[in-house]
Order: structure tokens, then sequence, then C-alpha cells
């Protein structure tokens, strides 16, 4: 859990002036130059060999120097986990190489992605209703994780928790405790559960607004309003 405090393992760090990237032997700098021009793409030691021409026992032995130097470092390629890849120091490696947010070590980080749900969940309960940008607002202004999430993550953790029976997905009809959040708006709020622990079907997931077409249309005092609607009163009745 070590994204959730200290510096984001995300950010770009800055070069280290006081690198000993001068005192270099000839295959060394070639190799450094050649692994620091592929950024924070690294790249595999198949192809350093095949760029440089080098012989496999002076790559070794230069990977190995470069690395005690603190100049490079090995990183997991989650598409080549077999293949050993290098990137210099001063950065981090892209998405591609990582996997992203959800990824640690080359791994799929478990532990984060439920610690992120259940803050999800949390955040939807204390709030009864609200959006995705609501979640991923308050996300971001509690300070719990040190890693600038996107909305589509946001998303994406929302999604699983739809799809578990964690939450459920509804559409604002502007009344009640939707009255915040614009008519139509995708939004959500926490399903509620028996004792058995199995998701049950409670109000707001039987609430006619939730599925219909005209959601979009539907204002307080319009010609398609709550207030006329024939099923949104049946519901109020049930």
């Amino acid at each position: 859990m070590s994204r959730l405090q200290g510096p984001s393992p995300l950010k770009r760090k800055r070069p280290d002036s006081n690198t000993p990237s001068g005192s270099l032997t000839e295959h060394e700098r070639l190799l450094y130059d050649l692994i620091r021009s592929k950024q924070d793409m690294a790249i595999w030691t198949r192809d350093m060999k095949r760029e440089t021409n080098l012989p496999d026992n002076v790559v070794t032995k230069s990977l190995k120097s470069l690395q005690t130097k603190k100049l490079i470092k090995e990183v997991v390629n989650i598409q080549n986990k077999g293949r050993k890849h290098y990137i210099a120091t001063e950065f981090e490696p892209s998405m591609e190489i990582t996997g992203g947010t959800w990824y640690a070590e080359g791994n799929l980080d478990t532990e984060f992605i439920n610690f992120l749900k259940k803050h999800c969940v949390k955040i939807i309960y204390e709030q009864k209703v609200t959006t995705l940008e609501g979640i991923l607002d308050t996300i971001r202004r509690s300070r719990a994780f040190n890693v600038e999430f996107t909305s589509q993550q946001v998303e994406e953790i929302v999604n699983s928790l739809v799809l578990d029976n964690e939450i459920m997905e509804v559409k604002s009809n502007g009344i009640g405790e939707f009255d915040s959040i614009p008519v139509g708006r995708v939004c959500y709020t926490c399903a509620s559960k028996g004792n058995n622990g199995e998701p049950k079907i409670g109000a707001m997931a039987s609430i006619p607004c939730g599925v219909c077409p005209q959601i979009s249309l539907c204002t307080p005092d319009g010609i398609i309003s709550p207030k006329t609607c024939v099923y949104f009163t049946k519901w109020l009745d049930f």
C-alpha cells in the first residue's frame, strides 16, 4: 500500500547532478546513452546488444556497473515479464511498461484496487447519491492517495462496483436527494444488502426514472414531469 503515503511513484524524477556519469568507460557510456534515449519506454537487453554490437559479457558487465552507479535500473514489463528491461533512473516507466495505476512491480495490485473500491463505496454511502465527477473530486480532496487518478480510471472502479452489486447506477430525476444533480445525469447510490450479504433490490433500484428513455426531457414543471408521470406515481404508491 505504498501508494497511500510518501512520494508518488508515478512522478518523474529529476536527474541527480551528483551521479558519476562522467566517469564511465566507453562501453558504459554507449549503453547509458542508448538507455537514456529511450526515456520512459525502457529497452530490452537483446535490443541493446543489437543496437550497440557489443558482446554479451561486455553488456552484462556494463549494465551491472551502471546499476551500481545508480544511473539505470531494471523495470518489469508486464507484456514481457521474462525479458530484462532497463531505464535511466531519472525516468519512471510509462504505463505501457508498468500497466498503469493498477499494477505494482509488474503484478496487478489487488490490495490497492480493493482499497480504492472501498473508498469509493464510502464516498457514495456518505453522499447518498453522487456522480462520477463528485467521486473523483472527493478522492482528490481527501488526499488519501498520492496517485493522480483520471476520470476514466475512477469510472473503471465504479463500473466494477456496479457489476459486483456494491452500488447502483441510476439517472437523476432532479427531485429529493437528486435535486443537486441535473435531470438525466448518470449517478450512483449504494445498494442495500440483506442479512445474508446478497444484494437486495430496494426502492432506488426499481425507480422507473432509472430506465426511462425520456429522462433527459423530464423536468419538474415540463410536459414530461414526475408530477404527471403515471409510472412514477405508481412507484410512489407502491
